[in-house]
């Protein structure tokens, strides 16, 4: 028998070797790529769980949802074979919808409504930091002995009532009464089951901690009007009630002292009919109160004209003069005739190279009146007052800008100057057109061409230039009577920065975040326009 019939012989079973092919390439999907993976996934996931769980205990729903949803959407695209094109697009477009546009809607919503000092909660946290302000301990009141304790960095108090219970609490949630706790040769307790007594020598010899056991307010029921447990030396604890009663029916606050009634208002605040409120308030939609604000509030229109045409100047005189200043030394240093032009382009390039916010404070020091060289080198000493007088620290500050950012324009007019074709410069020199001539007729709207949008681009930077308004000057000197602390070189970007109150005093976040708006719809406008007329230099191509 020949091999070949041999091989067609139905009785004799040939292996199939597909199937282990198959699994082999099966298991070999299951190597260190897989596996890799798979835990970048469950360290997202663990990620994922902790903001959804996060997010259930603050109530914020909307946090949540999304969260849930795109950790849904994660899991689905890094695991269905189907959606391959998907694992590429969406990292970007999650951090897409993080950065930009959740942070853009968050924006959108606080300029809704009246979010700041005074208006930085809810109406039950309103009531209660209302009742902490007019606590007064009760005359006569007997002190129990009392513990610090701590849970997973959340400080408490335990203590020991008339009848030898232990009491257990914090901040938020009130006293209850605990089984085995063990109470020391004091009378205080030495051991609560679920917490770890601080001892005492820990609690003397740490300020901070001392402070905050001080200031901490345990309340005794779920009633706020019931008072809370208050120590002055972590040894001893009384019960102080607040001179203020909150109805929750009717929605107000009778201060028992003076008989006058704070009600509940749509503005978040509690008001007596006299018009006197409360400090303490809630923050609630006022829909376009910010935006009309303003517009119309007198206080503010005048500061905020000054503070915007400022910074239309400002940014309009730093992309001119920059871009003029860096095409003038182009212009020059691209002449092969300049010797060491390689080591000139260096030296002028660098104020590029130095962080702008170190650059500027360096310049502040310059420009003080009282010992910066500005004074003593180029004014023979003179007192010029460069950061206290409104128009000087204008034109220092744009001096300041423009040095910093004249030498990208350097890098961008010269690498544009190199590429310009030499036959058309070449054709306009033989028909007789000279250097001036070509400069403006030639070079300069080939020119322009290129650097247009950029321009655009450095218009809008500028526009919202907050490190070296802020790092010079912090946008001083003030306007006199301006609130929010508005200064003569503010821009509108550090005028939101005052507004929201981060650097100190009261605070406005929804008026803040309805100017912010403002502007981004500004600079979007004008950036529109502009390229829009950036079309018309092609026919130059």
């Amino acid at each position: 028998m020949t091999v070949q019939e041999e091989s067609v012989r139905p009785d004799i079973e040939v292996p199939d070797p597909r199937p282990r092919e198959s699994h082999a390439r099966a298991w070999r999907g299951l190597g260190w790529g897989f596996l890799v993976k798979l835990a970048i996934m469950a360290l997202i996931n663990a990620l994922g769980v902790a903001t959804i769980l996060a997010a259930y205990r603050s109530e914020s729903w909307i946090v949540l949802g999304v969260a849930a949803a795109l950790l849904v959407i994660a899991d689905v695209v890094y695991f269905v074979r189907r959606a391959l094109p998907l694992k590429y697009l969406l990292p970007g477009l999650v951090f897409l919808l993080v950065f930009q546009v959740f942070v853009f809607g968050y924006t959108a919503y606080i300029a809704f409504t009246n979010y700041g000092t005074g208006h930085a909660g809810s109406m039950e946290q309103a009531v209660d930091a209302a009742l902490i302000q007019g606590e007064r301990r009760i005359e006569g009141s007997s002190t129990s002995p009392l513990s610090v304790v701590e849970r997973v960095g959340e400080l408490g108090f335990a203590i020991v009532d008339e009848d030898g219970d232990v009491l257990v609490g914090s901040a938020t949630s009130p006293l209850e009464e605990v089984r085995g706790a063990e109470i020391g040769a004091a009378g205080a307790p030495t051991a609560v089951p679920g917490w770890d007594v601080v001892p005492r020598a820990e609690l003397l010899g740490d300020p901070a901690l001392q402070e905050q056991a001080v200031a901490l307010r345990v309340p005794v029921s779920e009633d706020p009007n019931d008072g809370s447990i208050r120590t002055r030396d972590g040894t001893t604890g009384a019960v102080y009630v607040s001179t203020l009663v909150w109805d929750a029916e009717a929605q107000t606050i009778t201060d028992t002292e003076t008989g006058t009634v704070y009600a509940a208002t749509e503005q978040g605040s509690f008001v007596a009919e006299d018009g006197s409120a409360l400090p303490a308030g809630w923050y609630v939609n006022v829909g376009f109160d910010n935006f009309v604000r303003l517009f119309t509030d007198p206080d503010l229109v005048e500061p905020l004209l000054m503070v915007t045409l400022w910074t239309f100047v400002f940014a309009a005189i730093s992309v001119g003069a920059s871009f003029g200043l860096g095409l003038l030394f182009a212009l020059i240093f691209n002449d092969p005739r300049i010797r060491a032009r390689r080591f000139l382009r260096t030296l002028f390039i660098l104020p590029y190279a130095f962080p702008a916010f170190m650059s500027a404070l360096l310049f502040r020091g310059m420009f003080n009146s009282e010992f910066g060289v500005v004074n003593d080198l180029f004014f023979f000493g003179a007192d010029i007052n460069w950061l206290g007088d409104p128009w000087l620290a204008r034109f220092a500050v744009l001096w300041v800008n423009v040095w910093l950012t004249y030498p990208y324009w350097f890098l961008v007019c010269t690498g544009a100057l190199q590429s310009l074709p030499g036959d058309t410069l070449e054709a306009a020199e033989i028909d007789g057109a000279g250097r001036w001539r070509r400069f403006r007729s030639i070079i300069l709207p080939l020119l322009l061409v290129s650097t247009a949008p950029l321009a655009i681009a450095s218009f809008a930077f500028n526009f919202n230039n907050f490190t070296v308004i802020y790092m010079f000057n912090n946008g001083g000197p003030a306007i006199p009577g301006a609130p929010y602390a508005l200064g003569s070189t503010d821009i509108l970007i550090s005028a939101i920065y005052d507004i929201s109150g981060v650097s100190g005093g009261a605070a406005d976040y929804g008026l803040a975040s309805a100017l912010a708006i403002i502007v981004f719809v500004v600079i979007g406008a004008i950036s529109a326009l502009a390229f829009r007329q950036t079309r018309k230099l092609e026919e130059y191509q």
